[in-house]
């Protein structure tokens, strides 16, 4: 897909890695959304950023765990940028969720954003795309796809889910709407990390470092422009797989 004057939709787009993606886009000429849930100063920051690129920009309030919400942001997309041709899938909670428990409020929490939140997005997205018979989603998972993370449940059956997603809706929405995933390694380290466990996340890749956003962010623009790769995967984690195999 030509990325110039394309509406791209990221959700959690104003912070971090999903910020970017926002203006890696952007610079690649294509209008974005921003959506975000409570990060309201820094998606207007990241939405004037955008624009003194020359593109147009809309940050829109939404919690995508919310049907109702989704449908409602949509709304206000189609009224004031058109159609959604890009969806990027990145807005992630990460909580702890312990088993056995007496609370299901993180689990309903967490899934509530990785699982139902990308359905209900891709969902409508996948209406726009078809519409104009092009388009493309790109989910962000983990190696918890893979891995059983201690403490972290949710967090690992969502990006399970939505690595499971992607293969789904490509099938269903071929041939004019590609899905493909991106899995990321260490990128950036989560608050409150100490410099001794940076260190040590960063000694069991291969290239014994941290990645970071724009490592993921031209890997979604590659993966946008890329017309023959669907329902695939891309990881960008520096070896950390496979890290543990090293030789000391």
């Amino acid at each position: 897909m030509n990325i110039q004057s394309k509406n791209a939709l990221i959700t959690g787009g104003a912070i971090r890695v999903g910020k970017a993606i926002s203006l890696e886009l952007a610079r690649a000429g294509a209008d974005i959304i921003v959506n975000y849930s409570s990060s309201n100063k820094e998606a207007l920051e990241t939405t004037r950023e955008i624009e003194d690129m020359g593109r147009k920009a809309l940050a829109v309030k939404a919690d995508i765990s919310k049907w109702d919400e989704v449908q409602a942001m949509f709304v206000e997309i189609h009224e004031q940028m058109g159609s959604v041709d890009i969806l990027v899938n990145n807005a992630s909670l990460f909580k702890r969720t312990p088993v056995p428990t007496t609370s299901m409020d993180a689990w309903h929490s967490v899934t509530g954003v990785q699982i139902d939140g990308a359905f209900y997005l891709s969902n409508l997205a996948a209406t726009d795309m078809l519409a104009s018979k092009e388009g493309v989603i790109i989910n962000i998972v983990d190696l918890s796809a893979w891995e059983a993370w201690p403490n972290l449940t949710a967090h690992a059956v969502g990006k399970s889910a939505l690595l499971a997603m992607t293969r789904q809706f490509a099938l269903e929405l071929q041939p004019h709407v590609r899905v493909n995933a991106i899995v990321p390694g260490p990128i950036l380290p989560p608050p409150g990390y100490t410099e001794e466990q940076i260190k040590k996340v960063a000694d069991r890749t291969l290239l014994k470092r941290w990645g970071t956003p724009v490592d993921i962010s031209r890997t979604v623009k590659f993966l946008i422009e890329s017309d023959y790769i669907n329902a695939e995967f891309i990881t960008v984690d520096g070896g950390e797989r496979y890290g543990r195999r090293k030789k000391q």
